[in-house]
């Protein structure tokens, strides 16, 4: 019987390279690693990125995508996928197919379609196919910006309960909508979860810390939900975990300087 104390508990990113190390994988690794798990990779494209923008986006060939997920699916068991950057209908499809084959579970899909920097990261066309992949995942975490383009309607700090919870019926996935663009004068930063199997809504609330430096954010939050559930915590706590860690790392990264931009969080807290 396997050792489940000599077992490490894994987490799998699929998603873009950041030359910058602010987001994308680079971020995913530190974040999966800094909640007790182990990651691995397949990437997407790389990005010709730093903290003030993505100059260049390179796609990986699609023959050596599908012998990165082959790899590292048919010998490592994940307790959960983590997805970012997809910018292509060819990869979408890719990877649904692939995740389907090898009965991946628990997949936390980040629907990065914008940059920080305002740069788009996804071809038009791929957001249709992006679309129809969300109902095969287990959560997906889009911000403000992200969820409007996923239900073309405005979304703002009176009507984010109710949209989080028409993307998860639309979708018929659970959501968690952030809320970190959200315009207001609040001191509390406000999250919602909309469970898509019960019809509930949950509220997360953490303090806003006032800084520019929260370049990654949405790939470091959706890389430790996906660590803690790999960890075998519900998503409920994996989401409130995932939610609280990265308040943390980010109140512990706000005054520390890296580049001439939107600097990342402090996923160690050092």
């Amino acid at each position: 019987m396997e050792d489940l104390n000599r077992t490490y508990n894994s987490v799998l990113s699929i998603a873009g390279s950041d030359s910058g190390g602010c987001a994308g994988i680079q971020a995913d690794i530190k974040s999966i690693s800094a909640c007790g798990a182990f990651a691995a990779t397949v990437i997407t494209a790389t990005t010709a990125q730093n903290t003030q923008g993505v100059t260049d986006i390179h796609a990986i060939p699609i023959a050596h995508l599908e012998k990165q997920l082959d790899a590292v699916l048919s010998d490592i068991y994940f307790g959960a996928i983590k997805i970012g950057m997809l910018h292509s209908c060819e990869v979408i499809n890719m990877v649904a197919a692939k995740l389907t084959e090898y009965k991946a579970t628990n997949i936390v899909l980040d629907p990065v379609m914008i940059s920080t920097s305002g740069h788009k990261l996804i071809a038009d066309d791929a957001i249709e196919c992006l679309k129809d992949f969300l109902p095969k995942v287990s959560l997906i975490t889009p911000n403000i910006p992200e969820a409007e383009l996923l239900i073309n309607e405005k979304i703002n700090v009176d009507n984010m309960k109710a949209m989080a919870q028409k993307i998860g019926e639309q979708f018929q996935v659970s959501v968690l909508l952030k809320g970190g663009h959200v315009d207001n004068d609040s001191f509390i930063m406000t999250d919602v979860f909309y469970v898509h199997k019960t019809k509930t809504v949950k509220i997360i609330t953490n303090p806003r810390v006032n800084t520019t430096n929260i370049h990654g954010t949405g790939c470091s939050l959706s890389s430790s939900i996906a660590a803690y559930l790999s960890l075998g915590f519900s998503m409920d706590e994996a989401i409130t975990k995932g939610c609280n860690y990265v308040n943390q790392a980010i109140a512990a990264g706000k005054d520390k300087i890296l580049g001439h931009g939107n600097g990342p969080i402090n996923h160690f807290g050092l």
